[in-house]
């Protein structure tokens, strides 16, 4: 029988929506939810997750789905659902109160809250009923309840006191120099915990956390220190190689169970294909490897065919369940060979992708493996190549009928959950990454796509008042934007206008960065807050640095604003970004390592930066080839811009620095400065190759 829906049923979040049948009586979070709780003296049950996340829907199955504990719910408490990824502001400020009461967060994330707001219990998953030393719901929930009704004096102070600690995680603190020992410390850190055996570091889970390798690319072009273009290069291979890639239909899962890269958590994130792109970009453009080249193309393809909407903007992911099993749509058997493909071409699929008649993919249920294989290419390529008398490109090209075959058939099993909401930040990643691959890779298609979705969110995403929107679904926009977004997508606008060289991305970049400070600069103590003055008002106004998965917007920033500054000739900009450091400083000199897109900022701003003013028209011969060469070679620390006559008095506007530069005998003139000094022009690429120090 089917159950009637809960208030939930009038969102639009994917996750509220997977939540609209349970008998748990789930509210939105909103005023009139807490005014209840008020009213009838309950505290608040709340719970936040996202839609793909494995553990979220395993404690629904068990919990929320159930009878007995929805009873214990709506009795005892007001209960509210949140998505963390359309909430991405409140998901931050109990996450840190999650970190506080109990050491450590993750998804699905439950706090207890007073009507107020204010936190006096947390954890991750809870069983339904207690295993293995973990509570159980049906446990917990009379006892917290007992602990509201009878102790109730002891649990406001308690509350109290998290939400005072809460508070002090971002008071102010003394500046600490930053410099080239803290840069250093984390470089030996990534040294010492590098796997060398199997890529990545430490041992497991193994995320990808792609912003360390491109950190380490930074400072490989800087220090020349083979070492950090060894973990590179293994890192990215080993990653590709393993099971983490999905190499049917590509993309990346979102992080490696084990040590190896084999067993994925199969859930594929938007800002995973984003960042992980630009790390094998970076890798391709210092090794030259078509293995990096390929992935990163793979990658975004992927995007493309499986993540794009009919208006060519972005949605943020894909499940990692089907059929309510973990990784179900992605494993395959020997059989499944055989029935596809003639003896010789399953004979080679299944040395090609380790297919193997017991499996590799553990049942912790059963104990055992099931004879399902998560597909990888360990070794597997270069066996192959010696056993065919076969290059590796010649391997490549084998695989690609075989993988079309593949694909076809899975085509035909029942899918994952996707979560089709647009998000903003992520978007803005997305765009940067495609923008960047069309430069490197040259695919003029990567950066339309950019475009197109660029274009989605000009006129789709910002309000009636111009203000930007953080999240769009059939139609509906809501959420007032926060830093991440602001951040993500200037980045975005920025890398549009390196790849088009159309002005119109970096006056749109100049202005987004304008209403960034406005509503976000902290004028006190530095820095960006999370949220704007026109959001919500929640127990704090934080500010966020930590470079996790996703790069923080401060790191982020930072990067935007120096770059600006050096399109722009604006250094007011770069004051800004040098206060960013300075409120940040204490907490990252303590330990470095956690904050590689900072690291990437500082390195940029305190290093030789290099600006390339190129003056001529954009379908000039000579102009092309000099762009195709600049965007062939790995410049960190470079920005460039291009004057054409139809483009002047724009570009002056924006870049004032440029009105007296101009393109001498109606041919390529390229302005250059370095290290805070400028040269006088060269006319041809070899002349600009000896000035930006590269082989003539």
């Amino acid at each position: 029988m089917k159950r009637k829906p809960n208030s939930l049923i009038s969102e639009k979040s994917p996750y509220l929506l997977q939540h609209a049948y349970n008998p748990v009586n789930w509210l939105s979070w909103n005023n009139k939810a807490f005014e209840t709780a008020r009213n009838e003296n309950k505290p608040i049950f709340l719970s936040i997750g996202y839609s793909a996340c494995h553990w979220c829907h395993v404690m629904e199955k068990e919990s929320f789905e159930d009878d007995e504990v929805a009873a214990l719910l709506n009795e005892y408490f007001i209960s509210i659902k949140v998505d963390k990824e359309e909430r991405p502001d409140i998901d931050n400020v109990y996450m840190n109160v999650c970190r506080i009461y109990t050491g450590s967060g993750g998804w699905p994330m439950t706090i207890i809250l007073t009507p107020d707001k204010e936190p006096f219990y947390a954890g991750t998953y809870f069983p339904k009923t207690e295993r293995f030393g973990r509570p159980g719901m049906l446990q917990l929930l009379p006892q917290l309840n007992e602990i509201w009704r009878n102790r109730h004096a002891e649990v406001l102070k308690s509350a109290a006191l998290i939400t005072a600690s809460l508070k002090n995680l971002h008071a102010g603190t003394a500046v600490v120099p930053i410099d080239e020992t803290i840069i250093k410390k984390a470089i030996s850190y990534f040294k010492e915990n590098y796997d060398k055996e199997f890529g990545g570091f430490g041992v497991a889970p193994k995320f990808p956390t792609p912003h360390i390798f491109n950190f380490l690319a930074r400072r490989y072009k800087r220090d020349n220190d083979n070492e950090l273009l060894e973990i590179i290069d293994s890192s990215l291979t080993q990653m590709r190689l393993g099971g983490v890639y999905d190499h049917v239909g590509f993309g990346f899962h979102r992080y490696s169970t084990d040590r190896t890269w084999l067993v994925p958590h199969f859930e594929k994130m938007l800002y995973d294909q984003a960042l992980i792109s630009l790390a094998y970009l970076d890798a391709y453009l210092l090794t030259n490897k078509t293995i990096f080249s390929k992935t990163a193309t793979e990658i975004l393809e992927y995007v493309l065919q499986d993540m794009t909407s009919p208006e060519g903007v972005f949605y943020s992911a894909e499940d990692a369940d089907s059929e309510g099993e973990e990784g179900k749509f992605y494993l395959w058997t020997t059989d499944d060979m055989t029935s596809l493909f003639d003896p010789e071409t399953a004979k080679l699929a299944t040395d090609l992708y380790n297919i193997k008649p017991e499996g590799n993919f553990f049942d912790a249920s059963a104990g055992r493996t099931t004879g399902e294989n998560i597909l990888h290419q360990k070794l597997a390529t270069q066996d192959l190549s010696g056993a065919l008398n076969a290059s590796e490109k010649e391997i490549y090209s084998l695989e690609v009928p075989i993988r079309k075959i593949l694909f076809e058939a899975r085509e035909k099993r029942i899918h994952p959950f996707k979560d089709e909401k647009i998000l903003t930040d992520w978007n803005g990643l997305t765009i940067a990454a495609l923008c960047r691959a069309g430069r490197v890779l040259v695919q003029k298609d990567f950066v339309a796509a950019a475009q197109r979705a660029y274009e989605f969110i000009s006129k789709n995403l910002f309000n009636t008042e111009g203000a930007l929107l953080h999240r769009y679904k059939d139609g509906n926009i809501a959420v007032t934007a926060n830093a991440d977004d602001y951040s993500f997508l200037i980045y975005g606008l920025l890398e549009l206008y390196e790849s088009s060289f159309d002005v119109y991305y970096l006056e749109e970049a100049i202005k987004l960065n304008e209403a960034f400070v406005n509503d976000f600069w902290d004028e006190k103590e530095g820095g960006f807050f999370f949220t704007s003055l026109r959001a919500e008002k929640l127990l704090v106004r934080q500010k966020e640095i930590y470079d996790g998965a996703v790069p923080s917007s401060n790191s982020m920033a930072m990067m935007n604003l120096l770059r600006l500054a050096k399109l722009t000739g604006n250094y007011k900009l770069e004051e800004k970004a040098s206060q960013i450091a300075d409120a940040f400083s204490a907490l990252i000199s303590e330990q470095p390592s956690a904050y590689t897109q900072f690291l990437q900022a500082y390195d940029f701003g305190s290093g030789s930066t290099t600006e390339i003013i190129i003056c001529g028209e954009q379908e000039n011969k000579s102009v092309k080839e000099i762009i195709r060469y600049l965007n062939s070679i790995y410049l960190p620390d470079a920005v460039i811009l291009l004057k054409t006559d139809r483009n002047k008095e724009r570009i002056a506007l924006s870049a004032p620095f440029t009105k007296g530069l101009i393109s001498k005998n109606n041919d390529a003139t390229i302005y250059v400065c370095n290290n805070f000094k400028c040269n006088t022009p060269v006319f041809n690429l070899q002349e600009l190759k000896k000035l930006i120090e590269l082989p003539v």
